[in-house]
């Protein structure tokens, strides 16, 4: 069964220390944009004379936000941050500030006002789930920023105004209009058309009276001036928790690894609320869940030999959640993703096509023993049948080193009824407990059917 893996067209708007260097790919989390990405978006429209007023009023209170090795102190990431009314509290991104939240012994963080002031940050608070951080600076903000204590009340088509570092190059302020509320991740995030670049991660995005409305977190590489905020409230909810005098948990990683588990929890309850669907793909019966976190695609095509013959036909549907928890530049969980193939022969006898699909079966990566994050997978396998099918069933288990209690689940099945068709599928569980990974492989493995089973 071989899959390709869709490249992915939302990236996170930290800025690597190399931005202006070698190209990263989209996909790294915290790495900008390639050159020709950069020259494309570095030029923002002209601001208006509201956002030339807005910046001139806010500018105090906008912060760098950097991640930096101890060891000489080189700038290794830099986002941006900004004070919260007249406190020395200052609200970021969790992606922005996770080098020296997760590896305190390596990174440090500092902070770089307009003015060109610096100083040290403590980091007091984090929230992986909704990619925000809190921390403390030794300054005050002017009040400007006011983070509401109620719900902020937001109309379609209202002006924002984004503020940050983009690219590293300097301070700057963009807007855009508001279009609403986006439902297609698994936490909300709000729709904005304004141009945010890499480096204004943990940026405000404000009203024109200052009233923050949400927080500068990402944008799609496919669409046009398609960006997201991470609404306001959840930054209340962080705050609330956090006071000025507050002391830091003397180990972020077990902060992280809890709001992981409450996160996997809600996914796969989620998941697992009600029966999977089921699909006809020939004669089986193949489960998916469609929803506002998870998409299903399909395709088929019959594969042409050097005559032109087509001996054999393939049927693909795949579900992936749109969206995963991002931990580090190198690790990104929480997410469920389902496939299927459905192969048959048009030309093939049945030994051909018995070497065919088990080649098609053994083409699945299960990962690397040499892997940092994760253990080498631990896997069995087994010739099972449930209610209809008869089926080869191979389950991988992988520990996450660093967030005790997380673990990969992957899920392989070959159906054995038929020797002249084959039904090939995949289920993966990033990051949940083991409990939940089993959970999660039974009801997949009882969903599998033939229609007409003999």
């Amino acid at each position: 069964m071989k899959l390709t893996r869709l490249a992915s067209t939302l990236t996170l708007l930290g800025c690597t220390g190399a931005a202006l260097g070698a190209p990263t790919p989209p996909a790294a989390g915290q790495g900008a944009p390639a050159p020709a990405a950069q020259s494309q978006n570095a030029a923002l429209p002209p601001p208006s004379s509201a956002a030339q007023k807005l910046y001139s009023a806010a500018k105090a209170d906008l912060l760098q936000v950097r991640s930096l090795l101890r060891s000489g102190r080189t700038q290794s990431s830099v986002g941006s941050g900004f004070l919260v009314g007249t406190s020395n509290l200052v609200l970021t991104n969790y992606h922005v500030v996770s080098q020296f939240a997760l590896d305190p012994e390596t990174y440090t963080g500092e902070w770089v006002d307009t003015a060109g002031q610096r100083g040290n940050i403590e980091l007091l608070a984090v929230d992986v789930l909704h990619d925000l951080a809190v921390v403390r600076v030794n300054r005050y903000g002017t009040g400007f920023f006011k983070v509401p204590e109620g719900p902020v009340k937001l109309a379609q088509g209202q002006y924002l105004y984004s503020l940050g570092n983009p690219l590293d190059l300097g301070f700057a302020i963009s807007e855009g209009a508001y279009n609403g509320v986006i439902s297609r991740t698994f936490y909300e995030q709000l729709l904005f058309s304004g141009p945010i670049n890499s480096g204004m991660s943990g940026g405000p995005a404000v009203t024109a009276d200052g009233e923050v409305a949400g927080v500068n977190v990402s944008k799609r590489l496919d669409g046009e001036l398609v960006s997201f905020l991470v609404p306001i409230r959840y930054a209340q909810q962080l705050l609330a928790r956090v006071k000025s005098d507050s002391k830091p948990p003397a180990d972020f990683t077990a902060v992280v690894t809890q709001q992981l588990l409450t996160h996997q929890k809600a996914m796969v309850d989620q998941l697992l609320a009600g029966p999977l669907t089921l699909k006809a793909m020939g004669p089986y019966q193949v489960p998916v869940r469609e929803s506002e976190q998870m998409r299903c695609w399909g395709q088929s095509n019959a594969q042409a030999n050097a005559r032109g013959e087509k001996p054999y036909a393939v049927d693909n549907t795949s579900c992936a959640m749109e969206s995963a928890i991002f931990v580090s530049n190198t690790l990104q969980t929480g997410a469920i993703g389902i496939r299927h193939q459905f192969m048959r022969s048009t030309g093939l006898d049945r030994i051909r096509f018995s070497q065919l699909s088990s080649a098609s079966f053994k083409n699945e990566s299960l990962g690397s023993h040499t892997d940092t994050r994760l253990t080498g997978p631990t896997c069995t396998e087994h010739f099972i049948k449930n209610r209809s099918l008869p089926m080869r069933a191979v389950m991988c288990v992988r520990a996450y080193r660093k967030f005790a209690g997380l673990y990969d689940f992957t899920v392989l099945t070959a159906s054995t009824d038929d020797a002249r068709m084959n039904l090939q599928s995949r289920l993966d569980a990033r990051g949940v407990s083991y409990a939940n990974g089993l959970r999660t492989t039974r009801a997949f493995l009882d969903a599998l059917a033939r229609e007409d089973a003999r």
